[in-house]
């Protein structure tokens, strides 16, 4: 009885084997289908074999496993292009993912040599001509876009990175298969948009490094300007976040000497210096943007608010005087023309309470009063350009009020408490 009851029992684990291959056999066949594949049950056909201990190591489950993400791909592709239907691209996405897994799962099984010493390579070129065509089209690549436009940054950092795997899988080290894989400008702007998703992803040591590769010779030989933007932009934000001043700093210079036209730039290395109160460093990039660009206007409003930091007020005028040149109509200049004028009616104002002699203090009291009045007229125009700019109006109050002027005090009062 123990000798029968033993034969039953490998017959019921022989029957288990064959039922398991049985569903890796009808999930291939049914994926194979071209018309209405029940891709459903083929996933649970070949997820219940995936699990068996008696089909979950064999090379042939992993490989029908990738097959299925393929052919369902494959299948709605055609269903929209052929016959006007739709699909659902996110799981589209997730099955061509999960079908990359499984056949790296595959070749892996399919290059342990058997009980003869062989390997799989059938299974293997299978494989790696379903990668080349994922690889040419692009189809990982996307699926990153798509994670990315959901704010998945990570996901569409490690999916992008799964794309440029895939020639550097052992199975594609074959000669006839690493010239299919061009490194061109869209290989290129690709790679850039990794980089972008690891920034996004805050991991800023991988965004530097893919940054820093994108600067070499062999990638600036192959790709365009146009499409690809060579510049440190992004590697720069890295840096800033990283807190390396030392080397945003650095970078900020590099690419002013790489991209002389790119005025981002300088503008930002400008902006660094001024909220480091380094406001010599910022004069000196500000002026090579205006000698750049010589008819922008914010750039001669900035020197003169540098200038004016440094208490450097007649230079702060004269680049005052050259926003209006260009720009009669901006009121920023004419209040930093006042705002020069007042401020030196302030110093004047501060030298009072060191002077004995009130001969002399009159005549600064003077001295100064002349000042505040002649600053008026450059808030007055400033005002009159721009009724919405709050400082102005409580610099005009506070020059009616020391002018008494009654009348006109008044009104801007009014006016900053917005009665009629």
């Amino acid at each position: 009885m123990k000798k029968i009851y033993l034969l039953l029992a490998v017959a019921l684990i022989g029957a288990g084997c064959y039922a398991q291959k049985s569903n890796v056999k009808q999930a291939k066949s049914i994926s194979g289908q071209y018309e209405n594949p029940d891709f459903k049950k083929a996933h649970e056909l070949i997820g219940a074999a995936l699990l068996d201990p008696t089909t979950k190591d064999l090379t042939e489950t992993w490989y029908v496993a990738g097959l299925l993400g393929y052919n369902e791909m494959v299948y709605d592709y055609n269903l929209v292009q052929y016959g006007g239907g739709s699909f659902d691209e996110k799981r589209l996405f997730e099955v061509v993912n999960g079908s990359y897994d499984y056949w790296l799962k595959a070749d892996s099984l399919s290059q342990i040599p058997n009980e003869k010493g062989k390997v799989d390579q059938k299974t293997r070129k299978q494989i790696a001509d379903k990668m080349v065509e994922y690889y040419q089209k692009y189809i990982l690549a996307n699926y990153a876009l798509e994670l990315n436009s959901q704010n998945d940054f990570v996901g569409a950092y490690e999916m992008m990175g799964k794309h440029y795997s895939i020639p550097e899988l052992d199975m594609m080290q074959d000669a006839k298969y690493q010239e299919k894989f061009v490194k061109d400008t869209t290989y290129y702007i690709y790679y850039y948009y990794m980089g972008r998703f690891a920034y996004q992803a805050k991991m800023y040591k991988e965004a530097i490094d893919i940054f820093e590769k994108m600067q070499s010779e062999e990638v600036r030989k192959v790709a365009r300007e146009s499409d690809v933007k060579f510049s440190l932009e992004y590697k720069a934000l890295c840096e800033i976040e990283s807190k390396d001043t030392a080397a945003y700093i650095s970078t900020m210079k590099t690419g002013i000497e790489r991209y002389p036209s790119e005025e981002w730039f300088t503008a930002n290395l400008v902006n660094h210096y001024i909220f480091s109160n380094k406001y010599a460093e910022a004069i000196e990039y500000l002026e090579r943007l205006i000698e750049a660009k010589p008819e922008e206007v914010q750039y001669y409003l900035a020197l003169g608010d540098l200038h004016e930091r440094q208490g450097k007020l007649e230079s702060a005028l004269s680049d005052y005087d050259n926003v209006l040149k260009l720009n009669d109509k901006n009121a920023n200049g004419w209040a930093g023309k006042g705002r020069c004028i007042y401020n030196e009616a302030v110093k004047l104002n501060e030298e009072l309470a060191d002077i004995q002699d009130m001969k002399l203090y009159n005549q600064k009291m003077e001295e100064m009063n002349k000042k505040f009045a002649e600053s008026l007229p450059f808030f007055e125009k400033a005002h009159e350009l721009d009724k919405s700019n709050t400082e102005t109006m409580m610099t005009l109050k506070r020059l009616y009020y020391r002018l008494k002027m009654d009348q006109e005090y008044d009104a801007i009062n009014k006016e900053i408490n917005g009665e009629d």
